[in-house]
């Protein structure tokens, strides 16, 4: 790997992005927190509402978790909305040591320690924070960075630990050269995002191309990292949208745990319940959704009826998947 090239090109093509013109830590927690399932063209949109309401940790903590994610709503993935709710109370307690910040600079080990001891922070969100807010050199992996690592040694199915300890070697070296690691490590995310995708791999755009082993191999590039086995089971529901006089649905605060937590929505049950069948004998049928989660497919049969008194869905945080069933039954009902 030619350290200095690579990160030659990412000075000369770096994506020009507001979390890369900012140290704060909270601020680009919050980017990487929205960028790990959204992307860039949609969590920029959501990175400066959410700052511009939150500013700080205590800011957040000081709000209702159901304006974080009335915020949040759109950006899909809901749990980490809640889980940032929770971090940011964590840090704002008064018994806890942050004093409403999050860690200060220190050892790259202490800092990841500390950010991964705070509610849903994990290995790359903290190595994340402690390089690009302190520049220290703790090496991330995501998805671009294993690609990366992948097909520069050609590794099928290199594990966890392989391709965490090649990434940290490429640290070390980089930070010998006199590469900052905030710039090594968005410099490798940024590779594996552009050029070394997923498909459609640009190889004659890459800085690295002449020690990347994959390139060279008679399987080509994109054989690595061998493709990971999905199942993806199938569940069939029944949502009742039942509409009051003015055409606003019933809406009920899902659970505080558990799929859309704490999100609004139309009651929703087994389709092959007994419940089921007593719900769709007393409604009309109104469509069907189809929405598919990373590792479920949810067929949704909409049914609609009556109720004397509904809420406005605009008035509460929802699923997109509840947006779509909302819709189906108005479609049915304008019809």
């Amino acid at each position: 790997m030619d350290h200095s090239a690579l990160a030659g090109w990412y000075a000369a093509v770096a994506r020009d992005l507001p979390w890369r013109r900012t140290r704060d830590p909270w601020a680009i927690l919050l980017s990487e927190v929205l960028l790990q399932q959204t992307q860039v063209a949609r969590g920029l949109e959501y990175w400066s509402r959410l700052l511009d309401r939150f500013p700080t940790p205590a800011a957040m903590a000081a709000a209702d978790l159901e304006e974080v994610m009335h915020l949040w709503q759109g950006a899909g993935y809901y749990a980490r909305g809640r889980r940032l709710h929770d971090l940011a109370r964590a840090v704002c307690d008064p018994d806890a040591p942050w004093g409403g910040l999050l860690p200060s600079p220190g050892t790259a080990d202490d800092v990841v320690a500390a950010l991964q001891s705070l509610p849903g922070i994990g290995p790359y969100t903290a190595a994340a924070v402690a390089s690009i807010a302190y520049d220290l050199p703790a090496a991330v992996v995501d998805g671009n960075v294993r690609r990366v690592v992948s097909r520069q040694s050609a590794w099928g199915t290199p594990s966890d630990r392989d391709v965490q300890q090649a990434a940290a070697g490429w640290m070390e070296a980089a930070v010998a050269a006199g590469i900052a690691p905030s710039v090594w490590n968005q410099a490798v995310m940024d590779l594996g995002a552009t050029v070394c995708r997923p498909r459609g791999v640009r190889c004659s755009a890459c800085p690295v191309k002449a020690t990347c082993k994959g390139t060279s191999s008679e399987e080509g590039p994109e054989a690595f990292p061998a493709p990971k086995p999905r199942r993806v089971k199938t569940e069939h529901l029944l949502a009742v949208v039942d509409l009051d006089d003015h055409g606003r649905p019933h809406l009920v605060q899902r659970p505080a745990t558990g799929r859309f937590a704490g999100l609004w929505g139309p009651p929703m049950v087994d389709a092959n319940s007994e419940e089921a069948a007593a719900l769709r004998a007393s409604r009309t049928v109104a469509g069907h959704v189809t929405h598919l989660l990373s590792h479920r497919r949810l067929e949704v049969a909409v049914v609609v009826g009556r109720t004397d008194e509904g809420r406005s869905p605009d008035a509460h945080p929802t699923s997109s998947l509840d947006d779509r069933v909302l819709a189906v039954a108005m479609d049915h009902v304008e019809a």
